[in-house]
């Protein structure tokens, strides 16, 4: 305590100096309003910035939160996508009762390999979710392999990038189909082989899923035509399709569940054994 005493009686000429300088400020503040409004828009401006930069804090914070919201809604504006009615057909008996054909199931990869020509993709999703073998798998900006096999909490998928990888797709603007494939080279580029040469066809236009499978729905984003090759001694073009996706950046992903394949797959095999 004698100590705060003979510090105030060293600075007591600082002290009183202070103490009316803050009088005489806050009098000149209060009793002109020039004064009082540069005092309170310059408080505003530092409020205003701690508050900008600790909201930017909280943001950042919440990221992982609002980006788990925005993929879950994504899956749901998808699924209905998937199961948008036909209008120049009559509404089938399940349609009626609400029950859809395809969802979505919503996953993320947590390998993905993609510098060999066999490569394979692990989600954390597995038979608890209802995930199945040849369930095809996309993400919001096209295709991105099927299902290989599944164990309680994880799955495998075969990458679009595997040379042992076919999937049905067709060129978006005339609907002739070919088989997509990969030929092992980049990891930006796949080809769809077995198109006809009488589809006219252009650099720049886009390829999608055939829907000729029970693997993926029809019309599914692929990538777009790059370079046209005529296969030798056919008649039939290969073209080189320029990705959307970046296979070496892959985070959440959409594992299509349709509801009718159990059935297409059973239908499929009788009419095989029956040409057998």
């Amino acid at each position: 305590m004698q100590q705060i005493f003979n510090f105030i009686i060293r600075n007591s000429n600082r002290l009183l100096f202070l103490l009316l300088l803050g009088i005489s400020l806050t009098l000149t503040i209060q009793s002109h309003s020039y004064h009082r409004s540069r005092v309170i828009s310059s408080a505003n401006f530092l409020s205003g910035g701690v508050y900008e930069r600790i909201n930017r804090v909280n943001e950042y914070l919440n990221l992982r939160a609002e980006n788990d919201e925005l993929v879950l809604e994504n899956a749901r504006l998808k699924s209905l996508l998937f199961n948008k009615e036909d209008t120049t057909k009559a509404p089938f008996p399940d349609s009626i009762k609400g029950v859809k054909p395809a969802d979505i199931i919503v996953s993320k990869v947590i390998h993905n390999s993609y510098n060999t020509h066999e490569n394979f993709i692990t989600l954390n999703s597995g038979k608890k979710e209802g995930v199945k073998q040849d369930m095809g798998v996309i993400n919001s900006l096209g295709i991105i392999g099927v299902v290989d096999n599944t164990s309680a909490n994880y799955s495998t998928v075969v990458s679009i990038l595997n040379m042992k990888s076919q999937i049905n797709a067709k060129i978006k603007k005339s609907n002739h189909f070919g088989s997509l494939t990969w030929d092992g080279k980049s990891t930006g580029f796949v080809q769809l082989e077995d198109v006809p040469r009488l589809a006219s066809i252009r650099k720049g236009d886009t390829i999608v899923t055939g829907g000729q499978s029970v693997i993926f729905p029809e019309g599914i984003n692929i990538g777009t035509v790059d370079k046209i090759y005529i296969k030798k001694n056919t008649s039939y073009y290969v073209i080189n399709v320029k990705l959307f996706n970046d296979m070496t950046n892959l985070g959440h992903v959409y594992i299509i569940k349709s509801k009718d394949r159990e059935e297409l797959i059973n239908l499929e095999k009788k009419s095989k054994e029956k040409d057998e």
